[in-house]
């Protein structure tokens, strides 16, 4: 998680705790929570309308079941050049 460990976690959970108080702590974590549950449902809705263009656009379905292969030789390919 951006190469922060529990130590780094600590300090900074002590830092807010110093700063807004132990009665705001708990509404900043509730707004942060909402926040990355509404972002992630946001990353979803993208990934689905992607996959619908990819169907709906004639020749679009070809080309990205060749990236797929593509990217399937290159995996292939590290692992056998290891």
């Amino acid at each position: 998680m951006f190469g922060l460990g529990t130590p780094e976690l600590l300090v900074i959970l002590g830092i807010a705790f110093f700063i807004f108080g132990g009665r705001k702590l708990p509404e900043i974590g509730e707004g942060l929570g909402k926040a990355l549950a509404s972002f992630k449902k946001g990353i979803s809705e993208v990934e689905e309308n992607t996959a619908e263009i990819k169907k709906s656009i004639p020749g679009v379905r070809e080309i990205s079941e060749v990236q797929d292969k593509l990217s399937q030789v290159k995996k292939v390919t590290r692992k056998l050049s290891r």
